[in-house]
């Protein structure tokens, strides 16, 4: 099995990660219970699968921010283990997987001097110590999700998911665990059908993996790109519209600092916590200019204000509006 450490540029705290994960609906997760997150994935560019675990210890050494989090991890190619050496392209990569679906990939250091203006943000660090966004394992997989959760409820989309890691997914064992991978990008292109989607969304589903394997779903370009473009680019995909462009750039690819103007709920968050009046609660360039205030950081504050709203971290899926 292959090691990596990653060291938080900032707090962060992997049992606050956890606590998200077991409340985020796409996940599933509930297997935390030893303090070990555990993971499974195709890997960026969908030739491979990961296992992957991971374990931070509570108290950081003397005068740092956080403790280091190391990662074992298994990667996969047509079933078979391989082990890439450290420092080699293939062990690079997953390293950047990891850091980013943690978003350990951003340097968080200057997240908490948000607080020391605006103390709404305080009030949401000090509830949510350590918390980061914890992404979707790509853009390909964020993506997925929004197909198959367009117009009906998040608990019935997860279950669709989970079995189409289960019937089509690579299986891996991880720190004593069986866990499933979501298709990789050539399994998915050859769906037919399955229980629990429509015609309409195989035929999209089908489509986004033939994105996927021409590379206009590569986390690292569409982070490069200005916002704009980047949402255009998604958009031009059958089924992903302006809301889940938005979720993809952002808890797909890691983008750490765009305002989602298409997420009514946080708009409800944002007014809710400034108290805001009705006229600027329901304009997003009002909004927008109340965010202007979280940059770098827009995404992060965002996620944090509908964990304070939803009063849990059960509704921050894919909301289909």
């Amino acid at each position: 099995m292959a090691a990596a450490t990653l060291t938080p540029d900032g707090p962060f705290s992997l049992a606050a990660a956890v606590r998200f994960l077991e409340g985020f609906t796409p996940a599933s997760y509930d297997d935390a219970r030893d303090g070990v997150l555990r993971l499974a994935f195709p890997t960026d560019d969908g030739e491979a699968v990961v296992g992957c675990a991971l374990r931070q210890k509570e108290r950081p050494a003397d005068g740092a921010a956080s403790s280091v989090v190391r990662a074992e991890y298994t990667v996969l190619i047509d079933g078979k283990e391989t082990r890439p050496a450290a420092g080699t392209p293939a062990a690079t990569a997953v390293r950047a997987q990891i850091a980013r679906i943690l978003s350990l990939d951003v340097d968080g250091s200057e997240f908490g001097a948000l607080g020391d203006h605006d103390p709404v943000v305080a009030g949401l660090q000090a509830e949510f110590p350590g918390l980061r966004p914890v992404l979707f394992y790509s853009p390909y997989e964020a993506a997925a999700w929004t197909i198959i959760g367009n117009r009906i409820r998040r608990t019935q989309a997860a279950r669709v998911k989970a079995r189409l890691a289960e019937e089509h997914g690579q299986a891996v064992d991880v720190a004593g665990r069986r866990l499933h991978a979501f298709p990789v990008p050539s399994v998915l292109r050859r769906l037919d059908q399955f229980p629990g989607l429509t015609g309409i969304k195989v035929e999209r589903l089908r489509a986004l993996a033939e994105a996927a394997l021409d590379g206009r779903l590569d986390a690292a370009q569409l982070r490069s790109q200005p916002a704009e473009l980047a949402l255009a680019g998604l958009q031009e995909l059958p089924g992903v519209g302006p809301f889940s462009a938005q979720l993809t750039l952002v808890r797909g690819a890691g983008h750490p600092d765009l305002f989602p103007d298409h997420e009514p709920r946080l708009y409800e968050a944002m007014a809710a916590a400034y108290g805001l009046d009705a006229v600027t609660a329901a304009d997003p360039e009002r909004l927008a200019a109340v965010a202007d205030g979280w940059r770098p950081y827009r995404s992060w504050v965002a996620l944090l204000l509908r964990a304070r709203y939803d009063g849990s971290l059960l509704n921050l899926a894919a909301d289909q509006k």
